[in-house]
Order: structure tokens, then sequence, then C-alpha cells
């Protein structure tokens, strides 16, 4: 059940000085935007709660397909990029049992993945998505980061693929720290000049792998992976955000009432132009 849908549409305009500018959201809930001198953006997104974390996973799985459905009729081809996280699971779950949908038509990439694992290694994002999403859509064209290889020639490949055409679809979750993909907020630059990169893992991500479950302890946690960078997310025409969990409430707050800035990357998400954030209540910052 949806409790809630919130928008904001406001243009901010270059900042000076001490100047801010301020927002409503998230009801009556004030967010402070920074001065910057540099950047003139506006604020269009949107906001939609659900009781459950069920519910939101239907949401959004509804809307994706409903897109997808949309960019097959228009342009004859799909290209999807997909977070791979537990955050993701129950939308993965009821779009891939929807039919009719154009695997046919769709490209898939994948946000981020480890250095160091085995290629066989459970925990390599790769092999998450083959077993909730790439197994079942046998006739989509898959591109998988690569487990083995030099990582900077790594990147160049998997850029090369990514920024060959537009990306239609964006999936992606936002981290207890705020990341989006892999870009915490110590290495997180919204103006990078790559598309994808090695960056070092923060030790608030590497726990929150160990929180869900996917290691053991913080010492098995990979120091170093490949990500999309925040540009190359944001480039996509379509970005489903899904963020279900109370672990998350200061993360999506900070995301939606807090500066735009690298200290929450996620925080970026307010500029796209056409970006839904999909929340259950415990995720929700005055659910």
């Amino acid at each position: 059940m949806k409790i809630q849908t919130l928008t904001c549409n406001r243009l901010h305009g270059v900042l000076s000085g001490n100047e801010r500018t301020r927002f409503m959201t998230m009801t009556d809930h004030v967010a402070d935007v920074p001065a910057d001198p540099d950047r003139k953006f506006t604020e269009k997104y949107c906001v939609e709660i659900y009781e459950t974390r069920t519910d939101m996973g239907q949401a959004v799985a509804s809307d994706v397909a409903k897109h997808m459905r949309k960019v097959a009729r228009e342009k004859g081809n799909v290209r999807m990029v997909f977070a791979a996280a537990p955050s993701q699971s129950e939308m993965l779950a009821t779009l891939v049992a929807m039919p009719d949908l154009p695997w046919d038509k769709v490209t898939a990439f994948h946000m981020d993945d480890y250095i160091g694992l085995a290629a066989d290694a459970p925990q390599r994002f790769g092999n998450w998505l083959e077993t909730h999403l790439f197994s079942m859509i046998p006739s989509a064209t898959i591109h998988r980061i690569p487990a083995e290889g030099e990582a900077e020639e790594i990147c160049q490949s998997y850029s090369g693929l990514l920024g060959a055409e537009p990306i239609d679809i964006v999936c992606l979750g936002i981290g207890v720290n705020g990341h989006i993909a892999f870009n915490d907020p110590p290495v997180a630059d919204f103006d990078d000049p790559a598309l994808v990169r090695v960056v070092d893992l923060d030790e608030v991500c590497r726990q929150q792998q160990v929180d869900d479950d996917c290691f053991d302890d913080l010492d098995a946690v990979p120091q170093r992976a490949i990500t999309l960078t925040i540009p190359a997310i944001m480039a996509g025409e379509a970005l489903f955000c899904t963020v279900p969990g109370a672990r998350k409430r200061a993360a999506v707050k900070a995301a939606l009432e807090g500066p735009v800035s690298t200290d929450c990357p996620a925080s970026i998400l307010r500029t796209h132009p056409n970006c839904t954030i999909y929340l259950d209540r415990e995720a929700a910052p005055h659910g």
C-alpha cells in the first residue's frame, strides 16, 4: 500500500557568498542547499513511500516494466544498469516474474564489483545478479564487469561498452553512507570525467556488506572495487532508486534534506530530471 507521494520541482540559480536557498520536501521539513558559485541545477524528483518492503518492490518493478515497454516501443532497444544488493531483491523478483517484458531487446550492465575476489565468489555482484536476474532473462544481452584482468583495463573496456549508446534505465539504491554504486563520500565526484573507475571503499561501506550478511567480518570485505561513476549513473534517462529498511533512514534523510554534497553522494539524485525514489515506511525519514 502506498502511503505518500512527495514531489519537488524547483530551479536553483547560482548562489554566491553565504547566500542559501531553501526548499520544502518530505511534507514540511526543510532542506538547505549549499552555496555553489559554479553550479546551476533544477531539483525535480519524486519520492514514493510504501507501507512494506514488498509493496515498495512491487511498485518499483511495475514502473520499471512500464518504462521498459515504452523505450522498447520507441527505440527498439533498452539499455539498463542494475545495482546488486539485497535492497533490490523484491523489485527484481517481481520484475522477472512479469510476463511479456521485452528482455530480448535489453542490453544490461551492472554498477560495480569487487577487486580481488575469486571469479566464482558468491559475494561478487555479477554472481549475485546472475542468481537474481541474469539467469532468468536468457534473451537479454548481458555485460558483466570481468572478474579477472587488470583493473584499469577493465574500466576502459567497460566504459567503452557503457558509453556506446545512451543508458535508458538505471535501477539503483542508496548505501548506509549515502553512496550510489561504490561512490563513497571520500571518493565521490559529481564531475568525474570517467564513466568507470577503480575506488577505495570506506569502512562504513565495507561494514554494510557485513551487516547485509554478505561477508562474515570486515576483514573479509575487499578494500577496492570497480564502479560506475556518478556522472555515468546520472546520464541515465530514467532512474528508479529503491531504498528499504531502517538502517538507510539517516542516509535517506541526508540525501533528501541535506545539502547537495559529496558528503552524501545520493543527494545528487535530487538534480536528476527523471528520478523516483521508493521507500518503505522504515526508511522514510519521518515515516
